[in-house]
């Protein structure tokens, strides 16, 4: 999702990032990914799990304030739980589909065991066909599932205003992708969070801190479970 209000599929306008600046800011994510790590001091050594986080502005963590994005949040509440548990942000404001694709190997230098996938609102945003979304997610997909990693993947909704068809042929993409690749799935990033002024930044669009905690917490089920697949395949 890119900077402004486009960035998460339910507003328009923005700027988007040039070719060669997209390039080398995934060049650096993935360096950065496999240097460093996300959260309170622990070590690529430490993590018993380490779960990549891959996505657009709303893994980024567009607009909030240092520590506050999904991952880091999302990490804060498995280490709660006593789990040992790297979570990894490798999300970049404005990216389609197609722009994951192209970083997927950058992103996987991190070498993890696991992987939310969280993309697809700016390709609903742009009004892309549904059909170059499936392409570009069935690869990143086929992909994590030649590397033997196990996938949440998270659904998002078209905007209303591309009409109905356009938003059950789009949603249909993650839902059938989820059932191919066998990933577990969560049907709308969002949930809870979507269209309450409480809850998003003065756009509208990206989740506060708060929002972002609701999020975590409804999601949090099914990244348990999958950490617990990441634990019984070959590492």
């Amino acid at each position: 999702m890119p900077g402004k209000s486009a960035s998460s599929g339910y507003g328009a306008g923005g700027s988007y990032c040039n070719a060669a600046w997209r390039t080398l800011r995934a060049a650096f994510l993935g360096v950065f990914a496999f240097l460093t790590v996300s959260y309170a001091g622990i070590t690529l050594a430490d993590a018993e799990t380490r779960i990549l986080g891959l996505g657009d502005s709303l893994m980024a963590g567009y607009g909030l304030p240092p520590g506050e994005s999904f991952p880091d949040q999302l990490q804060r509440a498995l280490t709660s739980d006593g789990l040992q548990v790297e979570v990894t942000n490798a999300g970049v404001s404005g990216d389609t589909s197609a722009g994951g694709r192209a970083r997927l190997d950058w992103a996987l230098a991190s070498d993890p065991h696991a992987v939310i996938l969280e993309l697809g609102a700016n390709d609903g945003l742009r009004g892309l066909d549904p059909a170059e979304t499936r392409r570009n997610l069935d690869a990143i997909l086929t992909t994590l599932g030649e590397r033997g990693l196990p996938v949440l993947l998270a659904g998002m909704l078209a905007p209303p205003n591309l009409g109905q068809e356009y938003g059950a042929e789009f949603e249909a993409v993650f839902r059938d992708l989820a059932e191919k690749h066998g990933a577990l799935f969560y049907p709308f990033f969002l949930d809870g969070v979507a269209s309450d002024p409480a809850l998003n930044q003065a756009d509208g669009i990206h989740p506060t801190a708060d929002g972002v905690a609701i999020i975590v917490e409804r999601i949090m089920p099914l990244v348990k479970e999958l950490i617990a697949r990441s634990e019984t395949a070959t590492r």
